[in-house]
């Protein structure tokens, strides 16, 4: 580990990464890091931001198994509609989908009589929720698609023999065919999340209040462009790093296939 980090141009950027870092430190404006407002903003902005992103991809990974597995082995009735939705959802900007779902349908349900006194309007009206939907909805489409090559990379032969000792299906599934379609797409997975994470300011733009939004709030406020920006930089690589370390730690633990 020593050696890697030892390397002359791992030195050398190092070495510039610390001198902009005291450089920022010395003469950037950071005052308003002070302020008692801001430091509220930014741990709710955090809060959600990391809400959003493990919310999102546990219920995209949720849809995302049946989808692959409909496409991987699913009769064409089952297979033909989860192919087009992912193919929407990975053919269309994220944004897009995002205000197709806010601006689009949510702007639909106050004309229709009654609802603005139902139990549902609360949910209805809250941005956050189609933030939750949109997010979800594309963490589904991309690894719909992974999940389809996770499970059909799955030797035939373990399905096969569990099927002549006599294990039900279901029991195959969450034994063999699931645990080893995981396993596989690990990798992928850390990757996803972290683009994931990557994605989550665009739920700025449908008034959804994440740690984006308080930058740009207190740029707009304080008239101060660079140091928000760099400080908002600097959470988006700690929740990188923390996302990385976790998979790498995970995928250590499972055992290595032979």
């Amino acid at each position: 580990m020593l050696r890697e980090l030892l390397i002359p141009r791992r030195i050398v950027m190092m070495a510039i990464a610390v001198g902009l870092l005291v450089l920022c430190a010395i003469y950037g404006r950071w005052e308003w890091l002070l302020v008692e407002k801001y430091q509220k903003l930014a741990l709710t902005g955090i809060w959600n931001t990391l809400t959003l992103l493990i919310l999102t991809m546990a219920i995209g990974m949720l849809l995302a198994i049946p989808l692959g597995l409909a496409q991987a082995v699913g009769p064409w009735w089952l297979a033909r509609p989860a192919q087009a939705f992912c193919g929407l959802i990975r053919g269309t900007p994220l944004l897009l989908q995002l205000f197709l779902l806010y601006y689009g349908l949510g702007s639909l349900f106050p004309s229709i009589e009654g609802i603005r006194e139902s139990i549902f309007w609360p949910i209805l009206r809250d941005a956050w929720y189609y933030a939750v939907l949109g997010l979800s909805l594309s963490v589904a489409g991309y690894e719909g698609e992974v999940m389809r090559g996770a499970f059909k990379g799955v030797p035939r032969g373990q399905l096969e023999a569990s099927t002549a000792m006599g294990m039900p299906r279901f029991t195959m599934f969450r034994r063999i065919w699931l645990p080893q379609a995981i396993q596989r797409v690990l990798p992928t997975l850390g990757g996803e999340t972290v683009l994931q994470l990557k994605a989550t300011p665009l739920v700025a733009m449908i008034t959804v209040t994440d740690i984006y939004a308080v930058s740009s709030r207190v740029r707009a406020e304080t008239l101060i462009v660079y140091e928000p920006l760099l400080a908002l930089a600097l959470v988006y690589l700690c929740i990188t790093g923390v996302i990385v370390l976790l998979f790498r730690w995970y995928e250590n633990r499972v055992p290595k296939r032979r």
